[in-house]
């Protein structure tokens, strides 16, 4: 089943201000198609979880419309719409037991209770907490928690199944496990799914798709790795990851790639911009896993240098905070167990692949 949001917009009235009004969601369309799984990601108050109440039907757009497998469900309260979500608070009722919680969306609809239990125990044994049956909430760990949330929502066989960031209660391991879980639960179900979080990991971990939002409206929609490579815009780029700047100018542009002048050194990188021009000024995207440290001994003429500041040992990688005359550059090293490790205060070369590199609009300076 498909989800598509027409030009959806989303007015609140301002508590600040009497009379006056805040723009939650402005202009937002997009499709989420059979099948996929599309997370909404962005910061604090971006528009996203309200774009997801919307398609829920919790809220009613102020312009615009949302279909679901070609109906205009935009004026259909909730129980209407056949979506089911998962809240981040759980939302399980604390004096049912497991296996009554999972049950309960059936018996609204009038199941038979002997379809009830056959279907509640093939639910359980799905997402891993066969046995725990008469368990109660309280008896269950986050992680448990989270999976009876899980089983309460696909029982009831929706057409769109809606995450209002599932896992942000969880600690970081167990979220990471779980993420991995209901994205395996989601592929085996085929449901039409639509994620709302802000932890960057995640996204990229569950989505098909990726639709950054900020200020309300939708900054870049597409595969993790597009989205991460290629960023449309600068707040994509610095959100997404983390993400060196540096600023050049374009010395020559040909079909496929442009030549980039960065503090006297020329650089050949792809392009992807149909508009760039001779002269323009533009920063280069340089993530920190591309970049290559060496001592400054063994670099040739022309190369970059600079100055380690700070070295983070990680285990599995090293952090290196790199003083580029006057600009902090991030690099992220492999093991030094493998790779060694470069002491605080030590002078370095430094380079990436070109072909690594993104370009972007500088953004105009402001003013004193």
């Amino acid at each position: 089943m498909s989800v598509v949001l027409e030009n959806v917009s989303k007015i609140f009235e301002d508590p600040q201000r009497p009379g006056g009004t805040v723009t939650a969601v402005d202009g937002v369309s997009l499709e989420v198609k059979d099948g996929e799984l599309v997370t909404l990601l962005g910061p604090s108050g971006c528009g996203k979880t309200t774009a997801l109440r919307i398609v829920a039907g919790f809220e009613s757009p102020s312009a615009g419309r949302v279909l679901i497998d070609g109906q205009d469900v935009s004026r259909l309260p909730p129980h209407q719409r056949n979506t089911a979500m998962v809240f981040q608070s759980y939302a399980i009722f604390p004096h049912l037991s497991v296996s009554a919680n999972v049950a309960f969306g059936l018996e609204m609809r009038g199941v038979p209770k002997s379809e009830i239990a056959s279907r509640v125990q093939e639910i359980l044994d799905l997402v891993g907490l066969a046995g725990l049956e008469h368990r109660s909430p309280e008896q269950l760990s986050g992680g448990q928690q989270q999976r009876v949330a899980l089983a309460r929502a696909i029982i009831t066989e929706p057409r769109v199944l809606l995450f209002d960031e599932p896992l942000s209660n969880l600690d970081a391991k167990l979220r990471e496990q779980m993420r991995g879980e209901v994205r395996k639960l989601q592929r085996r179900l085929a449901i039409t799914s639509v994620y709302v979080t802000h932890d960057q990991a995640e996204a990229m971990a569950l989505s098909d798709r990726i639709v950054v939002m900020e200020a309300g409206r939708v900054q870049q929609a597409g595969a993790p790795l597009t989205i991460y490579a290629r960023p449309a815009n600068r707040f994509v780029a610095d959100f997404i990851g983390r993400v060196n700047f540096l600023e050049g100018e374009v010395a020559g542009v040909g079909a496929d790639r442009a030549r980039i002048n960065v503090r006297g050194r020329s650089l050949e990188v792809p392009l992807q911009r149909a508009d760039v021009r001779m002269g323009e000024a533009v920063s280069l995207v340089v993530r920190p896993e591309t970049m290559r440290l060496s001592p400054a001994s063994d670099a040739g003429a022309g190369a970059f240098t600079g100055i380690i500041r700070r070295a983070v040992y990680l285990g599995a990688t090293v952090e290196y905070e790199v003083d580029w005359d006057g600009t902090t550059l991030l690099a992220i090293g492999g093991s030094p167990l493998e790779h060694g490790l470069l002491p605080e205060g030590a002078r370095v070369a430094f380079d990436f692949p070109a072909a690594t590199a993104h370009v972007l609009p500088r953004p105009p300076s402001r003013a004193a």
